[in-house]
């Protein structure tokens, strides 16, 4: 938390201190303050190094286990790690990054503090940016999407889809209007990557699971339908897989609708555009993600689609300013001013290179993820 003191106006660093701010506290997040807070262990001790945490979320989440927590496999409390009690020497700030002057070597961010005060933004300084605040959901201007739509992307999303699934089943078990009952027991998917396919999948075992206790529901009154805008599901495992994936649904009676997308979902109508109509009160939301608005928000070089470039090695290849709180680089023949100056971190001890930066580079480039100092910017994975 920011201190009362620091609540406003930019939050000041000792001289001597170098900080790095870390925006996001996801996987990525999470684990290169995990690192970093290991390596600089001495240097956070002595206060010669502070690593800031802002991240909207006290908790980082393992997405990849969302479905599992939507169907009641494992328990949501194991899909979240919380920040304070991993990152112990690192100092963790509940907030929203809105924008980052990178020349400058600034970052202003908003918490809730800052909401209820009306004060507005608060400005912090940096040293050393590692930028990992992950993807937002991708939404596109369909009539009743807005309204309708569930997401599958927060720990939330996902038992609250859970719940909601088991409800239209109560719905229709309790219902004599056989188009509420039929509304009611439509499932309908749209995005056939991952999160789609794992989510209709891991609730529609769990709705199948669930339907042997209602006295007036069986699994063939359920309809489960998967859409997709492209030619096939799964295309990040190869288009084998995605053809075994497609016949293994279909096989278990879920309607697998390739090259279709979504036109409309109003009035709990579902209108694809193969002309099919589905009454549903479920429109699951999975097609895609977009980059992070804050990269929109900072000096950073962004390609077309608004991504940030960046390298294999996840670096940002901009020319390196100086900050307002850092000093020339010293000559070959000068001597350091000042002990504590020369016991400073170099750039080398203050991140670690990622195990595959082919393979993390290909997965993470274009969702923000990446060190933007020009120099060696990998963001470390897990020990």
């Amino acid at each position: 938390m920011v201190k009362a003191a620091n609540s406003r106006g930019t939050t000041p660093a000792s001289p001597d201190c170098v900080r790095v701010l870390v925006v996001g506290g996801g996987y990525v997040g999470m684990y290169t303050a995990l690192r970093l807070q290991r390596k600089l262990k001495a240097q956070l001790k002595r206060g010669e190094a502070e690593i800031v945490v802002i991240t909207p979320e006290p908790y980082m989440t393992y997405q990849p286990f969302l479905p599992e927590a939507a169907a009641g496999n494992i328990s949501p409390r194991h899909v979240v790690v919380p920040l304070r009690r991993v990152l112990d020497h690192c100092r963790i700030i509940i907030g929203e990054v809105a924008s980052i002057d990178h020349a400058k070597r600034t970052a202003t961010f908003t918490t809730l503090a800052t909401e209820e005060e009306g004060t507005g933004p608060v400005g912090i300084t940096y040293d050393e940016l590692v930028l990992a605040p992950g993807s937002i959901s991708r939404t596109l201007p369909i009539p009743g999407l807005a309204e309708y739509a569930i997401g599958f992307k927060t720990v939330e999303e996902a038992i609250g889809l859970r719940n909601h699934v088991l409800e239209q089943m109560d719905i229709a078990s309790s219902t004599r209007d056989p188009a509420i009952r039929d509304a009611a027991l439509t499932f309908v998917f749209v995005g056939g990557g991952y999160a789609g396919v794992e989510a209709l999948g891991e609730l529609e075992d769990m709705a199948r699971y669930a339907a042997r206790y209602y006295h007036n529901i069986k699994a063939e009154d359920m309809k489960w339908i998967l859409v997709e805008a492209s030619g096939r599901i799964l295309p990040e495992v190869g288009e084998e897989m995605g053809k075994y994936t497609v016949r293994e649904l279909r096989r278990r009676n879920i309607d697998v609708r390739l090259e279709t997308r979504l036109d409309s979902c109003e009035d709990r109508v579902a209108v694809l555009s193969d002309g099919a109509r589905f009454p549903t009160r479920t429109v699951v939301w999975t097609a895609g993600v977009k980059p992070h608005p804050v990269l929109a928000a900072s000096d950073l070089p962004l390609n077309e689609r608004g991504r940030l470039q960046c390298t294999a090695q996840l670096s940002v290849d901009a020319p390196r300013t100086r900050g307002p709180r850092e000093t020339p680089p010293p000559s070959p023949t000068s001597r350091p001013t000042s002990p504590a100056r020369s016991a400073r971190p170099t750039p080398s001890t203050r991140c670690a290179r990622p195990r595959s930066s082919a393979t993390t580079s290909s997965r993470h480039s274009g969702s923000g993820l990446s060190r933007s100092t020009g120099t060696s910017t990998s963001a470390p994975w897990p020990p």
